[in-house]
């Protein structure tokens, strides 16, 4: 199980496109404790990302709903954790 962080800027996403599609917050917040658990699970699509998002991952959380996000290191605990990044649909993250 890995340690999830979020940055503020997926905060205001995630509240944001909560707004707009109520009904998606629950697969939302399943895929996010599947991500929790294993970032690889088949069922979240996850995969690598290029160009300006090189260095980055995303993970699908239904139809049209992906979450962006690093797994980063912290010298403190010398674990590794999960930056949740962005969250929307797949025109407004890519």
């Amino acid at each position: 199980m890995i340690h999830l962080k979020s940055s503020p800027q997926f905060e205001k996403a995630y509240r944001k496109f909560i707004r707009r599609y109520p009904l998606s917050q629950r697969k939302i917040d399943e895929t996010i404790l599947r991500m929790e658990n294993d970032t690889e699970s088949p069922l979240l699509h996850t995969h690598k990302l290029s160009g300006k998002l090189r260095g980055l991952s995303a993970c699908s959380c239904g139809y049209d709903c992906r979450i962006i996000f690093s797994i980063e290191y912290d010298k403190e605990t010398c674990k590794d954790f999960l930056l949740l990044i962005d969250i929307g649909t797949h025109d407004e993250v890519y």
